[in-house]
């Protein structure tokens, strides 16, 4: 789906979590009811300078005596965190004196925002306002003060594409490093009224590589787990947060040159924007103008040895802020308007989705979705030069989520069916998976049936007519003392099938995965794979030639996983594979990433793989390298240097990317974006661009 062309006009509608419409069917309780933290409006003024000397912090109340999760979650944490929280009527307010277990600096990647958790000493805090124990908000800081924020959802994910408005401080004593920070009430989403609020603070030291939490959480789940929060008690109901209006406009400029066909510089200039509406404290409402995301990181290259497309995730920040909400809401609305691209014959396009969820039982949801793709005035066929575009797509669908009050049982059912233009019977999926976890056992398996016609334009559907089965088990064993923290088997099995039951593929997986007490780990790995082609394949991806449909191939593979502890200055990881191929051919692979950082201002990384292919004629020896070197400069947390350059011996390109963001107010940013890319063989340049783009965030 390409959204990054022309003009386009998006409008986005959500009703924010599903308790605030719907409401609970069964409530169980709640297992970390008994940890409550009472929370007091301040009695005068609050500076955020991380100094806490005014009269409402000495007067607030106090939650210590953090419980262990890592490395062991049988005793209360070592490294001592105090938290204290009030509010006025436009912030809530938020301490933490995080002490140290010693001499020696802090442990930080960088200033930058949305760090890296278990590479940073850091403290982070998890709001449930409705306390659904499924979605809610994320906060907090580095040692060094860069910040982290995110919506929760799924119970304990984080999305990290949320960005919002909100201030904060980090100041270094000799004995602590103190996080003071206050976030606008308009900034959040609750239900008014509502007087407890799901609440867990997580510590994490990686001088001790301890991780702790106020409220207890079990070692196999992250400290992010919302089944596991206590409880925050207002004195009060918390103050409405009153009208709530956005708008975000940008003005871009720019200029860019493709050298692989004649003519000269193309110049880019733009206007659009965003508007954020809170309707009321559960409905909110978006929209956005010629979206334009020009300062959103580059893919990351690969080998492409796959028989199907690759799929790149998400990065633009409308998409992955809105995604998170048909996911985890009562009620989701969105509709996209793009314009016609003549060039192609591409028409207009209007792409819907509506999304509805109900919550069932203690932490569960049932929920449906329709999306609908429809080209606006387009007659396919009548110029035979251009592609041929569908008139429509449409799927509906049912889920339903489970998730037990304890988080010990997960799992997911699901149906959809599409709607297309000449292809009917056989155009549906569905799947189901099942998982319990606890501190030793992992037990999970998961099926899927696509059928041959099931068409998802809005979407990424590698593959049709097929049955999947996916059943894994895991253990893990735990160690009392020693330099071995954890270890264990892992077995997992993929089997695909086609709609008569016979097998096409399948892979079995067999890791030992051991993890130090320093955090690093050490995995050893056997695979064996089967696969009967069901089309042509090139297996370099090069197009010298295809191995035949129907054919049959067999092999083995050895390989060996080794992440090095994450407190280090200078870390590294590899990862070795060697074993069979295809056409009783045979594989190497190797991957490895190195990184040293001059913390917290400046973190290199380098990243390479290399790839081995010994085949029959006429593909013979082949071999192919990625290389990729970062430096990422980070001089403040508000002004952030990132270089990325990409070498792919595949592909035959080159990439430079180089990226300047000037944070100048809280979500207000200037960028100066510039990309190169190179052909390598023969070495040319193939298009260069550079950009200037800057946003602000406007409070009506």
């Amino acid at each position: 789906m390409m959204l990054d062309r022309s003009t386009a006009i998006f409008l986005f509608v959500s009703l924010f979590w599903a308790p605030a419409l719907f409401p609970v069917v069964v409530h169980a309780q709640k297992k970390n009811a008994d940890f409550e933290y009472h929370i007091h409006r301040a009695i005068g003024p609050i500076h955020i300078d991380g100094r806490i000397d005014e009269p409402a912090w000495q007067q607030a109340e106090r939650a210590g005596d953090f419980y262990m999760v890592l490395p062991m979650d049988t005793s209360h944490a070592q490294v001592h965190t105090v938290v204290r929280m009030t509010y006025d009527m436009k912030y809530l307010y938020l301490v933490a004196e995080c002490f140290i277990a010693g001499p020696g600096p802090d442990m930080v990647e960088s200033l930058r925002r949305d760090f890296s958790f278990v590479k940073n000493d850091n403290f982070i805090f998890f709001l449930d306002p409705f306390e659904d124990q499924t979605s809610g908000f994320s906060f907090g800081s580095n040692a060094a003060g860069g910040q982290w924020d995110g919506l929760m959802y799924e119970g304990g994910k984080v999305d990290l594409s949320w960005d919002n408005k909100w201030s904060s401080v980090v100041r270094r004593y000799p004995d602590r490093w103190v996080l003071e920070l206050a976030i606008p009430f308009k900034t959040l989403r609750y239900r008014n009224g509502l007087t407890h609020w799901g609440v867990n603070f997580s510590r994490n030291d990686l001088k001790t590589t301890e991780k702790s939490a106020w409220a207890p959480v079990p070692r196999q789940f992250p400290t992010a787990s919302l089944a596991y929060t206590g409880v925050l008690v207002w004195d009060v109901p918390p103050p409405p947060p009153g009208p709530n209006i956005s708008v975000i406009p940008y003005v871009l400029g720019g200029v860019q040159k493709d050298y692989t066909v004649p003519g000269g510089n193309v110049y880019k200039k733009e206007i659009g924007g965003d508007a954020k509406v809170a309707v009321t404290s559960s409905l909110n409402l978006d929209l956005t103008v010629n979206p334009d995301f020009s300062q959103v990181d580059v893919d990351k290259e690969v080998i492409d040895l796959s028989r199907y497309e690759l799929f790149y995730p998400e990065k633009r920040q409308f998409f992955l802020e809105n995604a998170d909400h048909f996911n985890n809401l009562g009620i989701g609305l969105m509709d996209m308007q793009t314009n016609k691209v003549d060039s192609i014959g591409l028409p207009e396009q209007n792409f819907s989705v509506l999304a509805l969820q109900r919550k069932i039982f203690s932490r569960s949801n049932i929920g449906f979705i329709f999306i609908n793709k429809q080209s606006v005035h387009y007659q396919p066929g009548k110029d035979s030069s251009l592609p041929v575009y569908s008139r429509y797509n449409r799927n509906m669908g049912v889920e339903f989520n489970l998730a037990s009050s304890d988080n010990y049982w997960t799992g997911k059912v699901l149906a959809l069916k599409s709607y297309s233009p000449g292809r009917r019977g056989d155009d549906y999926t569905h799947a189901a998976n099942l998982q319990y976890t606890n501190r030793h056992w992992l037990i999970g398996a998961e099926y899927e049936y696509t059928g041959t016609n099931y068409n998802a334009e809005v979407g990424y559907v590698p593959r049709t007519g097929y049955f999947k089965v996916n059943p894994q088990i895991a253990y893990t064993f735990l160690p009392h003392g020693g330099w071995v923290l954890s270890h264990g088997p892992q077995l997992t099995s993929t089997y695909y099938y086609n709609e008569a039951f016979h097998r096409t593929d399948n892979e079995t997986i067999f890791t030992w995965l051991t993890t130090f007490r320093d955090r690093s780990t050490l995995a050893g790995v056997l695979m064996n794979d089967y696969v009967r082609l069901l089309s042509p394949f090139d297996p370099t991806n090069t197009g010298i030639d295809s191995l035949a449909t129907g054919t049959r191939h067999r092999y083995n593979t050895l390989g060996v996983d080794y992440v090095s502890k994450p407190q280090a200055l200078f870390t590294f990881d590899f990862s070795l594979r060697y074993g069979g191929y295809y056409a009783d051919g045979n594989k190497l692979t190797l991957v490895n990433d190195i990184g040293y950082r001059i913390q917290p201002y400046v973190n290199f990384t380098m990243a390479t793989t290399y790839t081995d292919l010994v085949l029959p004629r006429p593909w013979g020896h082949t071999h192919f390298w990625l290389i990729g070197p970062k430096l990422d400069i980070t001089m403040t947390n508000t002004l952030f240097l990132t270089t990325y350059i990409q070498y792919n011996q595949q592909t035959r390109n080159m990439n430079l990317n180089t990226r300047l963001q000037w944070r100048y107010k809280p979500a207000s940013d200037l960028f100066l974006v510039y990309t190169d890319n190179y052909l390598t063989t023969p070495f040319s340049v193939r298009n260069r661009a550079f950009v200037v783009k800057f946003n602000y965030w406007w409070n009506l």
